[in-house]
């Protein structure tokens, strides 16, 4: 509000600004004095198209600032009305040209603040965990168990988002509004691995679910993941994750 007044007060400005002019061009009495006056008048009058194409940019980017905030604040309620889900989960991925490169499924469980369990069945067996401190990566294939602590790997799993509304872990991320109940949450990091993630919700019986995410990563590589409910509690020990005897483990803590 106090940017918006600053801008209307900027805009009574110019016009006052823009009648001082018109009004010096009506007083010049000579030829010469008016070659003078207008050459101060189209001077004047530049400055005032500059002065009126800075108000109007500034008022663009207020408002595309402000937009974001609201659809980022709108997108937080939703969530915020989500305590937890189990589900089912079927994944396809394309390629930059939209070629399906794989399809999958697995298991997800959420619960807040910060907790995930998904279960990659098929085609390949893995499992993310995040206990609310850190996040485990177990590919059971390669026998190896990386570690990270949430706050640095949220910056290249953005899903995590889903599980807080800690404003600090949506900083470094915009948010625009599709529809009703589709929102694109866009990494401000042009580096980030993750560049984009899309969140659909549904309403069924009376209740909010996440019906559907996608995910585009920096290589242009598609992941659509749809879900299907299974309205019961995540069991608290999806939530632990100890190392598999005999797994190699990469600590990046």
């Amino acid at each position: 509000m106090q940017n918006k007044k600053k801008l209307i007060k900027g805009s009574a400005v110019v016009a006052t600004l823009l009648s001082a002019v018109l009004s010096t061009t009506s007083l010049a009495s000579s030829h010469d004095h008016m070659d003078i006056t207008e050459l101060k008048h189209n001077a004047n009058d530049n400055k005032t198209v500059n002065a009126v194409k800075m108000i109007a940019k500034n008022t663009v980017n207020i408002s595309a600032t402000e937009s974001a905030e609201t659809s980022k604040n709108a997108l937080m309620e939703k969530l915020a009305k989500i305590e937890f889900f189990s589900a089912e989960f079927n994944q396809q991925i394309f390629d930059e040209a939209g070629n399906e490169l794989q399809q999958g499924s697995g298991l997800l469980s959420v619960s807040k603040p910060n907790l995930v369990n998904w279960q990659t069945i098929m085609p390949d067996e893995s499992l993310i965990v995040s206990d609310g401190k850190n996040l485990w990566f177990y590919d059971p294939f390669v026998e190896q168990v990386s570690v990270y602590t949430l706050e640095s790997a949220i910056a290249n799993t953005p899903i995590l988002l889903i599980t807080s509304n800690d404003p600090k872990l949506w900083q470094d991320y915009s948010v625009s509004q599709l529809s009703d109940n589709r929102y694109l949450v866009t990494a401000n990091n042009d580096n980030a691995r993750v560049k984009s993630l899309e969140l659909s919700f549904a309403k069924k019986a009376n209740k909010l679910e996440l019906s559907a995410f996608n995910i585009l990563d920096a290589t242009g590589q598609l992941s659509v993941i749809t879900l299907n409910h299974q309205h019961k509690a995540p069991k608290p020990d999806l939530f632990k994750f100890t190392v598999p005897e005999g797994v190699y483990l990469d600590d990046q803590r």
